[in-house]
């Protein structure tokens, strides 16, 4: 059993958080995700304060599969340098994390 993690990114288009999330979970790197949007930012880039829509990326994985997935993420991204984060899921139903495990296995 590995750790289990929750990445997050986020797109200026649903075209490009479905792409991103399909081909993710496609090269079995995500067992699973969710486009979420839009949802509203707010942030500092480049020295400036910014507003605007957004799309969500939600993908489920394992601490083992993290680096080939924020990988994937960043080469397939149109950002120059996007978000991408990670949050440790400390606990699950048996029957998901182990479904976890073995959709990423890989």
């Amino acid at each position: 059993m590995s750790g289990y993690l929750q990445v997050s990114t986020a797109t200026a288009t649903r075209e490009e958080a479905v792409q991103l999330a399909a081909s993710a979970v496609g090269a079995g790197l995500a067992a699973g995700a969710q486009v979420v949007g839009p949802v509203v930012s707010v942030f500092w880039h480049e020295g400036q304060y910014g507003e605007g829509e957004e799309w969500q990326v939600l993908l489920k994985t394992t601490e083992r599969r993290y680096t080939e997935l924020e990988a994937h993420l960043l080469a397939n991204h149109s950002w120059s340098n996007p978000e991408v984060s990670a949050v440790l899921i400390t606990s699950g139903s048996a029957g998901y994390l182990d479904w976890l495990d073995q959709t990423t296995k890989g």
